[in-house]
């Protein structure tokens, strides 16, 4: 609509422009001076008159005056001549015969534009509207004969944009998976002499960010064959069997330009499990999914047309999506080791200028359970930061505080904060630090810092040494420990009545670790090796994940009672711990409140007393003198 009236508004003032320049425009190159009727009879009586042309309503009169010749132009009615005007004036004819008169028709492309423009202007105006109009309907029904139609994307296969498994770095298993799909591609004949038929489907899972859609564009990259990709939300509309007509839209085109592939996105989207909602077979969604299913099991088997699926979400999808002939093959994208992130940070480290002294696998080791997305995203605040500081180089130091603000948000040096609460956020900080040093199934204390990030006052940041494919009991009962230092730091300090709310996420964590321990790994002897809820996904009207209780009320209590032994027991020996340690928890409040941050080597060596704490006491009685 936007559209119809901006051009009508265009043609509108065009033509009242062009109206304007003909009514307005000058065509002659002797203008005559006007005159009345009474004027023209006046001369024709002094016998002035030399020559007398009549054009439509318009006379032009030529007179001489002083020797020389003059036009005059005066207007009459039209149709009614000069001689019945002469005839009503009582001009004699023989002073009419003195004179040439003489009947001008007008002709040329001017005077046909002069006289047509008032009739052609409204016609014009009337049939651009009619026109546009048209265009607009037209435009209407194209989009809506266009509406079932996939939108779907090709991927283009040029050498800038081309993924490779080069270009992939870890993923090392699903690479070998997928290197079967490429060679099916490249040379179905080979799979076909033998009778191997290529699964039809293959379902990518992992973690957000783990590289499944890098991993897709890569086997399309390998092949060389088109690569058709969308997302499952774009299948779904509001209208019911638009998502299939798009689904049967998608695999004709790829049908056409077999061999080839389709990838589809965040296919839970479209591929939960049936019967979740009302409407029963007519939901849209189940629409799409029960088509979805039909094209997939209908292929012929050489037809060489491969469909790739990527969730994070496999729990959710419907069983016939995953049976034999449809995503029969499950490819599990795990987060990369300690190995695959330092090849990772390689990859995304290309084009950004490090300095010399940048240990990649320094940073590998600093950032576990990061996935692919999380360490591009890492490597590119850090060259942020160098911009921001107007260096030159991305340094280490850039790094690791890249690492800090992507898990826990930037500093905030602005907060002004009392003396009391410094003073009671680095007792909390020293609470963990204290704890998880001594603790011997902690991870390694790697900073302390009262400066605030995100939503936390201050923060101890801790990472393992190297991945762990599991934890056992005793690292959850020193991790809990450590969860609850600030909690019993401040107890411990300020007492009972002045405890502040800054422990919350702590107990939170706590509360988790010690539910996880009782009710689903059987680390209870109380209770014992059992599971207690099934933790099974209510999906009926999109409700939220909720346990499903399989025990008694009595139970219940029992787990109840088991949670609060286990965090007691926790508290305890935080405190314990603290008490044992109390002399190396008040340097670490005192050196806190001095430098603010301490670092791993300055952690380490106050805790083995290594560190000059008495010229830090100088300092601090010179700055108060």
């Amino acid at each position: 609509m936007k559209n119809l009236l901006k051009n009508f508004g265009i043609i509108f003032i065009f033509l009242l422009v062009l109206g304007a320049l003909f009514s307005l425009g000058d065509f002659h190159t002797d203008k005559p001076e006007k005159v009345g009727i009474n004027k023209v009879i006046e001369l024709v009586q002094n016998e002035q008159v030399k020559k007398i042309e009549a054009m439509g309503g318009t006379l032009i009169v030529t007179v001489e005056e002083d020797g020389q010749e003059k036009k005059l132009e005066a207007n009459k009615e039209p149709g009614q001549s000069f001689s019945e005007i002469a005839s009503n004036y009582g001009i004699d004819k023989d002073k009419l015969s003195k004179f040439d008169y003489e009947v001008v028709e007008e002709s040329g492309w001017l005077f046909w534009l002069r006289n047509l423009i008032p009739y052609l202007f409204p016609i014009i105006l009337i049939l651009g509207l009619i026109y546009f109009m048209s265009r607009q309907v037209q435009g209407v029904n194209n989009r809506a004969m266009g509406f079932g139609q996939s939108s779907a994307k090709q991927a283009k296969q040029d050498d800038k944009s081309k993924k490779t498994f080069k270009d992939v770095a870890g993923c090392v298993e699903a690479k070998e998976e997928l290197q079967e799909v490429v060679e099916f591609l490249k040379t179905p004949q080979k799979f076909a002499d033998m009778g191997a038929k290529i699964p039809k489907g293959l379902l990518l899972m992992g973690a957000p960010g783990i590289g499944k859609t890098l991993l897709a564009r890569a086997v399309a990259g390998e092949a060389g064959v088109p690569f058709f990709h969308i997302s499952g939300s774009e299948f779904v509309e509001m209208f019911v069997g638009v998502g299939a007509s798009r689904v049967r839209d998608l695999f004709s085109k790829a049908k056409k330009s077999a061999p080839a592939i389709i990838f589809i996105d965040e296919i839970d989207a479209v591929g939960r499990k049936r019967g979740a909602g009302l409407g029963g077979s007519h939901d849209e969604r189940e629409q799409t999914l029960n088509q979805i299913l039909v094209e997939m099991d209908g292929f012929d088997p050489h037809i060489g047309v491969i469909v790739i699926g990527a969730t994070n979400r496999p729990d959710v999808l419907d069983q016939a999506l995953l049976r034999p002939g449809r995503f029969d093959r499950r490819i599990v994208i795990d987060k990369p080791d300690i190995n695959d992130r330092e090849a990772i940070l390689q990859v995304h480290a290309k084009g950004k200028p490090l300095n010399k002294d940048v240990s990649l696998r320094a940073i590998a080791e600093r950032t576990p359970g990061f996935t692919g997305a999380d360490l591009d995203n890492l490597l590119n605040e850090a060259a942020i930061l160098a911009v921001r500081n107007n260096m030159k180089e991305v340094t280490e130091e850039l790094i690791k505080e890249s690492i800090e603000k992507v898990m826990l948000g930037p500093e905030k040096r602005s907060r002004i904060m009392s003396e009391k609460d410094r003073e009671m956020t680095a007792y909390h900080e020293a609470g963990h630090a204290i704890v998880g040093h001594f603790m011997k199934h902690c991870d390694p204390v790697r900073k302390v810092s009262i400066i605030g990030r995100g939503m936390a006052g201050g923060y101890t940041f801790s990472t393992p040494e190297k991945d762990l494919m599991y934890k056992t009991l005793a690292q959850f009962r020193d991790e809990m420990a450590m969860s609850m230092g600030g909690y019993v730091a401040e107890r411990m300090i300020y007492g009972d009545e002045n405890l502040s709310t800054g422990p919350s996420s702590d107990l939170k964590k706590a509360t988790q670790l010690a539910t996880a321990m009782v009710k689903r790994y059987g680390m209870s002897d109380i209770l014992g090796p059992r599971m207690y809820g099934d933790n099974e996904e209510m999906i009926f009207l999109a409700q939220e994940i909720h346990d499903k209780k399989n025990y008694s009320e009595k139970t219940a209590e029992r787990i109840d009672e088991e949670i609060n032994r286990v965090l007691k027991e926790a508290r305890d020996r935080a405190e314990q711990c603290m008490k044992d340690h109390k002399k190396e928890m008040d340097n670490l409040v005192k050196l806190l409140l001095k430098k603010e941050t301490v670092e791993q080597d300055d952690f380490a060596s106050l805790m083995e007393g290594k560190y000059d704490m008495a010229s830090l006491e100088n300092h601090n009685t010179e700055e108060k003198k």
